[in-house]
């Protein structure tokens, strides 16, 4: 029997995912592009999904979408120092344009906040102007040195939104309810459970006065940060000269967000629920939800079995895989890599006694169905499946969050936690937001993710570097 092409998770993680993702021919490497991928048809059509989840839920809540220039002047980012000197090793800068050397080189887009900004002022001049809630999705440039499909590559698409407030606390108010709406698409969309908190002074956003995020344990117990909602305050505003005049007709700095997601959700999808045998796609995210492949091995069988076959699929609104000189066996293996969740088989024996075989893609398991009662077995199956999808993924992150008393303890458990065979960990530890205690747990290669909103860990503690009274646990753990 020849090897499968993919890599066992046991054996190497890192080799198991660039696997998947080729095999489940969501993208490929761009190698004529440094560190870039072409997205396939397979992944873009999944990103597809995101988006509508997403933009759904953006309008729904007073947002619209706008599109601001790829190139940004360099003097831009230069406005706000810490932003500057945040995103100053990824830049890509033009420097050349139409055969002729630029006076001022432009930025290729890391991200938007200071070209916003720029019309931000432009267009806010009262209190009656606000709020002012845009949404970009685009493409951006960040030159990476260690880049692999979908988690950081060179170019990669997202979404990023940016509003302008009359207030602090209602710029809050919109920062809080970005990360709700990411939390319920990670987890009721993706079934990729989720802890919401907020990101340490030295792991914020350059250019924010907190950022906050939602964070995800991959299957080898690594950690993804999988959204980020950001408290500019009124930094941009005063960079950019943000400015309207209050009902008191006073002027006043704008108060902004800012927030995003990216095409590496793909990568935390793939990573959380995919198999040895390849990609295994929630049923609310997967381009074909359900496949029929018909069975038949004499000529006089074929054609019974093929117009049972397309009336059962446009019944039920399944795909019929009828392609020739393909045996059964090498579909259920396509579709199977492919991650679709719901494989139906009809031979000349089902048709006979009226059934058809379901099979579910992430247990295996199979069951012959009434062709009566295919449509309603067909649903119930693609439902039981996400919620087993997320009740699993959420196990699992229970299973590898443990707690830890001291420095020492963490380091402990993080040396022995081996992520390369999927033993990593999520270690909840009381720890003060403090660039000494973040620069602590980078000596042994981990990083404090967030401070969770949630008391999910008994309360109140001291510092187990500085001693400090601290309100909850933060979570450490080592990260892609």
């Amino acid at each position: 029997m020849p090897e499968s092409p993919i890599t066992p998770r046991n054996r190497d993680f890192a080799q198991w995912y660039q696997d998947v993702v080729l095999q489940g021919d969501m993208a490929e490497p761009a190698e004529i592009v440094k560190g870039c991928m072409v997205i396939k048809p397979n992944g873009y059509a999944v990103w597809e999904g995101l988006q509508r989840e997403l933009d759904t839920r953006f309008k729904a809540t007073g947002h619209q979408n706008a599109y601001f220039p790829l190139l940004i002047p360099q003097s831009f980012l230069r406005k706000e120092a810490e932003h500057v000197e945040g995103f100053a090793p990824e830049l890509a800068v033009v420097t050349v344009a139409g055969g002729k050397e630029l006076e001022e080189p432009y930025v290729i887009r890391p991200t938007s906040e200071t070209i916003i900004g720029h019309f931000f002022a432009k267009w806010i001049h009262s209190w009656r102007d606000l709020p002012m809630l845009l949404n970009q999705w685009a493409n951006v440039v960040r030159w990476e040195l260690r880049t692999r499909m979908f988690l950081r590559t060179t170019e990669f698409l997202w979404q990023e939104g940016h509003t302008a407030h009359s207030s602090h606390q209602e710029a809050m108010e919109e920062v809080l309810r970005i990360l709700d709406i990411y939390r319920e698409v990670a987890e009721d969309v993706m079934a990729m459970p989720v802890v919401k908190g907020v990101k340490s002074h030295a792991e914020k956003f350059a250019g924010a006065l907190k950022s906050y995020s939602i964070e995800a344990m991959m299957q080898n117990g690594l950690a993804l940060q999988a959204g980020t909602s950001h408290d500019l305050g009124q930094n941009f505003g005063k960079a950019f000269d943000v400015q309207f005049q209050n009902k008191e007709g006073q002027l006043e700095y704008a108060w902004q967000t800012s927030w995003g997601v990216s095409t590496r959700l793909i990568g935390g999808l793939i990573m959380t629920h995919s198999d040895d045998k390849g990609l295994v796609l929630p049923p609310r995210l997967a381009p074909v939800k359900t496949v029929l492949v018909p069975i038949y091995r004499k000529d006089e069988e074929k054609g019974a079995v093929l117009e049972a076959s397309h009336k059962i699929a446009a019944d039920i609104g399944a795909k019929v895989d009828d392609r020739d000189g393909q045996s059964p066996g090498a579909k259920f293996f396509h579709w199977e890599r492919l991650g679709v969740p719901v494989v139906l088989e009809l031979g000349p024996r089902d048709l006979a006694a009226g059934k058809a075989v379901v099979k579910r893609r992430d247990t295996g398991t199979k069951q012959p169905v009434s062709q009566e009662a295919l449509a309603g077995t067909v649903s119930a199956t693609l439902d039981a499946m996400q919620k087993s999808l997320f009740a699993a993924a959420r196990e699992r992150l229970k299973a590898n969050t443990v707690t830890a008393n001291s420095i020492e303890e963490v380091e402990s458990i993080l040396k022995d936690a081996s992520a390369e065979k999927g033993g990593g960990k999520f270690v909840m530890a009381h720890l003060a937001d403090d660039p000494a205690c973040d620069a602590r747990v980078k000596e042994f290669k981990a990083s404090v993710r967030n401070h969770p909103l949630a008391d999910e860990f008994d309360g109140p503690g001291k510092c187990i570097v500085t001693g400090v009274p601290v309100e909850r646990r933060a979570v450490i753990a080592k990260a892609y």
